[in-house]
C-alpha cells in the first residue's frame, strides 16, 4: 500500500551532510524511495560527490505512478543502481515503466540508461543531453568505473533513444507531465518535469537548496538568473523536487540557487571594479553560504569561473 509522507518544505541546508552513512544499506540507493505527494516518489541521493560508497547515488532518483505505467525521472548512475530503483518501484506496484527521463547529460542522469532500454523502456532527453552524452560520454563512464569499480558491473554508454527541443508532454491517469526545457541553466539540456494538476516541480540541477551547486566550465551564470527570473519562477510550485537534496518551496531553492548567483556575481563584479585579479577572485567571501555541503570542494572553483565569465562580459 502507498503512504503519503508531506515533505520537509522548510528543510534547510544544515538538515544536509557528507558524513551521513549510506541509509539503505541492502541497496546500491542511498535512501529507500519515499512518497512525496500522493504517486510521486523519490529516492534522495547522498550531497556529497558520487563515491563508492553512495554507488554514485548522489542525486535524486524519482518516479510517478500514473495509474496507467510509470514514469521515472533520471536514469541512475550506473546499470545496478537503475536496477535497485526498478526493484523498489516493483515493490510499491505491479504497473509497467513507460519511459525514462534524463534531468540532463550528467552520468548520475544517464549512465543506468542501458539497464532500461534491456526492459525495452524509452529513454528521454533534450536534444543538448543527448548531444553530450555522445560527445563525453566515453569519459563520463570512465569516470564511473574509477570510483564505481564492482558496482559498476554491466554499465555501458546508450544515449537517450528520443529527444525534445521545447516539451515533451504526457498524460498517463490523473498526471499531466511536462518535460520541458526552459533556456540555458546548469549544464547543457536541463529539463524540468512539471506536474500542474498537482502543483509540483522536479526541477533536476535548475535548483539547489542543501548542497552547493557547482559552476562548470560552460555554466553560464547570468544565462541561468534569466532562465531563472522568466521561466521557472513564473511556474511558482508549491513543492519542488530538487536535483539533490529533500523536497522543498520555492522560497529555499530561490535562496541557495538563483540568490547564490546574484550574490557570488555582485562580489566578483565588486573585485573586478576595484582592479582585482583571478588569484584574488577565488577567495572573495562566500561565507553566507558556508553551511552548504561541498562548500569547501565548490566555493573557490565557482569563484575563479565566474571571473573568467565576467571579465568579458
Amino acid at each position: 500500500m502507498m503512504r503519503w509522507i508531506l515533505p520537509l518544505l522548510i528543510a534547510t541546508a544544515a538538515h544536509a551532510s557528507e558524513d551521513i552513512a549510506d541509509k539503505y544499506p541492502n541497496s546500491l540507493l542511498y535512501d529507500k524511495p519515499y512518497e512525496v505527494i500522493p504517486g510521486v516518489f523519490s529516492a534522495i541521493g547522498a550531497t556529497a560527490p558520487p563515491t563508492y560508497e553512495n554507488a554514485g547515488h548522489n542525486n535524486n532518483l524519482s518516479f510517478i505512478v500514473t495509474g496507467e505505467g510509470v514514469v521515472v525521472i533520471n536514469g541512475g548512475a550506473a546499470y545496478g543502481l537503475a536496477k535497485a530503483l526498478h526493484d523498489e518501484i516493483k515493490a510499491v506496484t505491479d504497473q509497467p515503466v513507460r519511459m525514462v527521463f534524463n534531468e540532463n547529460g550528467q552520468g548520475h542522469a544517464v549512465l543506468g540508461n542501458n539497464y532500461w532500454t534491456e526492459q525495452g523502456v524509452p529513454v528521454i532527453a533534450h536534444v543538448d543531453a543527448a548531444a553530450e552524452v555522445e560527445q563525453h560520454g566515453s569519459s563520463i563512464l570512465e569516470g564511473m568505473l574509477r570510483y564505481n569499480r564492482d558496482q559498476a558491473e554491466g554499465t555501458v554508454l546508450q544515449v537517450p533513444t528520443e529527444t525534445f527541443e521545447d516539451d515533451y508532454i504526457v498524460e498517463l491517469g490523473a498526471f499531466r507531465i511536462e518535460a520541458r526545457y526552459l533556456g540555458p541553466a546548469h549544464s547543457p539540456g536541463d529539463i524540468v518535469i512539471w506536474l500542474p494538476n498537482q502543483s509540483l516541480i522536479i526541477s533536476g540541477d535548475m535548483a539547489f537548496h542543501e548542497r552547493m551547486l557547482p559552476i562548470f566550465e560552460d555554466t553560464l551564470t547570468a544565462d541561468w538568473i534569466e532562465t531563472w527570473d522568466t521561466q521557472f519562477e513564473p511556474i511558482n510550485a508549491t513543492y519542488v523536487i530538487p536535483g539533490h537534496g529533500h523536497p522543498t518551496n520555492m522560497d529555499q531553492v530561490r535562496r541557495y540557487t538563483k540568490d547564490y548567483l546574484v550574490y557570488l556575481r555582485a562580489k566578483i563584479a565588486a573585485h573586478l571594479e576595484s582592479g582585482g585579479g583571478l588569484a584574488e577572485a577565488y577567495y572573495v567571501d562566500q561565507s553566507p553560504y558556508a553551511n552548504l555541503d561541498t562548500f569547501e570542494e565548490l566555493a573557490t572553483k565557482n569563484a575563479g569561473r565566474v571571473f573568467e565569465q565576467m571579465e568579458f562580459e
